[in-house]
């Protein structure tokens, strides 16, 4: 018998049986495809394999087990996933002897324990406590929310657990430790101003670390997130929400902002109805989330290119979904956290004062423009705002802004109409709940996943010294992206090359250095592959045509690359 009851629901359960009553399969070989559920695409690559019992989408770069699928399908967590899954098996958990299906009650504690532990470091730390004050934070709003401190040292937590008795292999499966290449076991966090994230129910199931400025030396990201865990996945978590769902609900208000700090002020300044999308960009479990509590979201981001670019999206992906959508704006400022710092008032009369989000997009691609239908710069500003309206869920709401559009340019409505359906739109309008407004990763192989991976890193850490001699090992089109991002743009002039740049800058996300390493070792052994595959190619041509030389050149370097 299994020594776990999650182990005995796979022995008794096969992957592929469970994931029809979900999915339609279609065979691939030894393995079953089917398109995937979790983004928008119109080829399957979401594959089953049954004989390692696991999932894969090469689309999205999402997998793991039956359980993981339930978690993600369902938006659930293990428990509960166990308990779906063991009763399609017929397996009685309460037969089972309880210790077998507490881990999950074990993340918990240890979540709570660490940031207990932060807490009291907290305490003990005048520069970070310096640092708090300075960014404008209360000492009520930090208990409220029960900031705290990473000492600058390697194993400060997991020495404290290891006094209380904890195993070692617990800590990393938290994703509070993690071992490096020699077998070392070091914190994740250190010297780092520590943000518990919270369940809807208050529980603590992860972290966000923001290195204290002073020790920032650039080898790190500003900010680490704990890794997913069966307790945590950050698409599905807002910063706050805990706090804010009641006020949420009773306003019929949300304020979508970027990261902590903003929620925290926004919070401090009396703006109660406050989440951060921290992290990630915002999803359709988010958007699930807040449905339950309020139709009218107002966003405000970030005013770098990074920070706009994640905040129309935003827009984008709650109008496609029939959100009421406003837009708060805050300038010059450069983000709420400094607005609401600088002027609490004033910050709370430009959220309840935010506009509806084609009257941002109004100001910002036609304001102090001159109306010129007949010459390109113009048109394409035109074109711009009705791909926005475009993207609105419901028609008499587009209908409404199509009008004020031609009150506003003098151009008729019916016209603007006709231009909206000659757009060349890449997607179809999104449908509720059920797409990403994301260019589709059906295409991308496995080294050009990592190509944008590593790239995602460098925009996270606004450090793109950290690809390093990894740039040569780039797809052709990400060393082409690298140069445009390391210029200090955000966009393309070709619209395939824009997609993806829109994918890796909303994707980016902190990586350690061990995880930096290892994503740069998966590039190097995909880009000898690839290599290895177009020789293998040269080889049979050159062969075909009689070239010698050709042949002889391309076994020679064929002979001289490294094995795998």
């Amino acid at each position: 018998m299994s020594s776990s009851p999650a182990e005995l629901v796979k022995e008794k359960l096969d992957i592929v049986d469970v994931l029809k009553g979900y999915l339609t399969l279609t065979p691939a070989g030894k393995n079953w495809k089917a398109r995937c559920p979790f983004h928008n695409e119109k080829t399957p690559s979401f594959m089953v394999s049954p004989e390692r019992q696991t999932w894969h989408c090469f689309g999205c770069a999402l997998g793991g087990d039956l359980f993981s699928f339930v978690m993600r399908h369902e938006n659930i967590e293990f428990g509960e996933a166990l308990k779906i899954l063991a009763e399609k098996a017929g397996v009685e958990l309460k037969r089972l002897n309880p210790t077998e299906y507490k881990f999950m009650g074990l993340l918990y504690d240890l979540q709570t324990a660490a940031k207990e532990f932060f807490v009291q470091q907290l305490k003990q730390s005048e520069p970070a406590q310096a640092y708090l004050k300075e960014r404008g934070l209360s000492k009520e709003t930090i208990e409220e929310f029960e900031i705290g401190w990473a000492p600058n040292a390697s194993d400060a937590l997991t020495v404290h657990f290891m006094k209380g008795g904890y195993n070692p292999a617990d800590l990393i499966r938290a994703g509070l430790v993690f071992k490096t290449e020699r077998g070392m076991q070091l914190d994740r966090f250190r010297g780092r101003i520590m943000f518990p994230i919270h369940n809807h129910l208050g529980k603590v199931v992860g972290f966000t670390g923001r290195i204290l400025p002073k020790l920032d030396t650039g080898t790190s990201g500003k900010y680490v997130n704990s890794p997913e865990t069966p307790i945590f996945n950050k698409s599905k978590l807002l910063y706050g929400f805990w706090k804010a769902k009641n006020n949420i609900r009773e306003t019929g208000n949300v304020f979508l902002v970027e990261g902590q700090t903003d929620m925290l002020l926004s919070w401090q300044a009396g703006v109660k109805y406050a989440v951060a999308s921290s992290g990630t960009a915002l999803t359709q479990d988010h958007l699930r989330m807040l449905r339950r509590l309020t139709e009218r979201i107002v966003v405000s981001f970030d005013t770098d290119e990074a920070g706009l670019a994640a905040g129309e999206r935003a827009i984008e992906l709650a109008e496609a979904n029939d959100f009421e959508v406003k837009v708060a704006t805050f300038a010059p400022a450069k983000d709420p956290a400094e607005a609401a710092q600088a002027d609490p008032q004033k910050f709370l009369a430009a959220v309840s004062e935010a506009k509806p989000a084609p009257e941002f997009y109004f100001a910002k691609y036609l304001d102090g423009v001159e109306v010129k239908p007949l010459e390109r710069a113009f048109l394409i500003r035109l074109r711009a705002v009705l791909a926005k309206l475009a993207g609105i869920g419901s028609p008499i709401v587009q209908g409404h802004w199509l009008k004020e559009l031609a009150k506003r340019t003098g151009i008729e409505e019916k016209l603007l109409i006709e231009e909206i359906g000659k757009l060349n739109m890449k997607k179809s309008e999104p449908a509720a709940y059920e797409v990403l407004p994301v260019p589709d990763r059906k295409d991308f192989n496995r080294w050009e996943l990592l190509s944008q991976e590593l790239l995602s890193a460098a925009v996270a850490q606004n450090d793109f010294g950290l690809v390093g001699e990894a740039e040569a090992y780039l797809t052709s089109a990400c060393r082409e992206i690298f140069l445009i991002l390391k210029s200090g743009a955000r966009t393309a002039l070709d619209p395939e090359l824009d997609e993806r740049i829109n994918l890796i800058v909303l994707r980016s996300a902190d990586l350690n250095l061990e995880e930096l390493k290892e994503v740069k070792e998966y590039l190097y052994r995909e880009f000898l592959r690839e290599r290895r595959r177009l020789l293998t190619q040269t080889v049979k041509q050159a062969e075909a045509a009689g070239d010698e030389a050709a042949l002889e050149s391309a076994l020679k370097e064929f002979g001289n690359l490294p094995v795998i």
